[in-house]
């Protein structure tokens, strides 16, 4: 039995490696302006960090449509899958998902399992790669979707940010949440709960920041084998400093990826990003 693993353009899987273990991926789209593009495939980060630096610019995203998931899945089954696990960017912050839900209706409900990863970023794409294993492995369709939901269940994801704004002119955050961030001088500390972004907490400094999501890691991680990314948008130097931090703190780590986030996520959290993907192994 063959299985096919899909995901969206929000999972940031390494270069190359979507394309290596056979994942379809279906990209969100970015509006800059009035440009309008594929995520990844028309606009890239660069481009995003060069519309936010212009506040002039209005910066918005937006789900694939159903019939963009549709034709993923169509194909995938055409080129002899037996069925379809689709694991995509928390539902609570995104379309995506229903987008994903109403082309499996129209495709074949009874071959194609939606999964929410209650994520976003290598949240995201680890239970990307762990039902991509799963499949690899021969696993049946339950199987590989129970492989991701894992996954997805052992993810923590903490970040810090500037500011707020983006977040709360996006929706992703409650004007009322939003006020922890307004005070100057304070680097607002965020985490992802059941799919949400609900603030942390709040420290003084970019470096206490930094530091803070090393601590917030190294406690998350537990003293077994776990995987790591650090993410970033417009601070690769912080970002390196903290996965050498995490390097010598968690050596039982199997992976540890840094990379900078995509122009979907990029446009709601804004320059300055710096996160942390933590997913303990059982």
């Amino acid at each position: 039995m063959t299985v096919a693993v899909v995901t969206d353009s929000t999972a940031y899987l390494p270069s190359g490696v979507a394309e290596e273990r056979g994942i379809g991926v279906v990209p969100l789209e970015v509006r800059l302006g009035s440009r309008v593009g594929l995520e990844g495939l028309d606009i890239d980060t660069a481009e995003l960090c060069a519309a936010l630096a212009d506040r002039h610019l209005d910066v918005q995203t937006s789900r694939p449509t159903p019939a963009a998931f549709a034709a993923c899945y169509s194909g995938a089954l055409a080129a002899g899958a037996d069925s379809v696990v689709s694991v995509h960017l928390s539902r609570e912050l995104s379309g995506t998902w229903d987008a994903a839900r109403m082309a499996a209706e129209q495709v074949g409900p009874h071959r194609i399992r939606i999964v929410d990863s209650r994520a976003a970023a290598m949240g995201l794409g680890y239970a990307v790669l762990a039902a991509a294993d799963a499949s690899d492995a021969g696993a049946d369709a339950a199987a590989v979707e129970e492989a991701a939901t894992d996954v997805a269940g052992r993810c923590r994801v903490f970040f810090s940010v500037d500011t707020l704004d983006r977040l709360r002119h996006g929706g992703r955050i409650g004007a009322a949440a939003a006020l922890v961030g307004t005070a100057l001088a304070v680097k607002p500390l965020l985490h992802v709960v059941q799919g949400r972004i609900v603030p942390l907490e709040k420290v003084r400094t970019t470096a206490r920041a930094a530091q803070r999501l090393v601590e917030l890691a190294v406690r998350a991680a537990g003293d077994g084998p776990v995987d790591l990314a650090v993410h970033h948008l417009g601070a690769a130097a912080r970002a390196e400093e903290v996965a050498t931090l995490l390097r010598e703190r968690l050596p039982a780590a199997t992976r540890l990826l840094v990379s900078e986030v995509g122009a979907v996520i990029g446009a709601h959290v804004g320059l300055g990003l710096l996160g942390v993907v933590v997913v303990p192994k059982r």
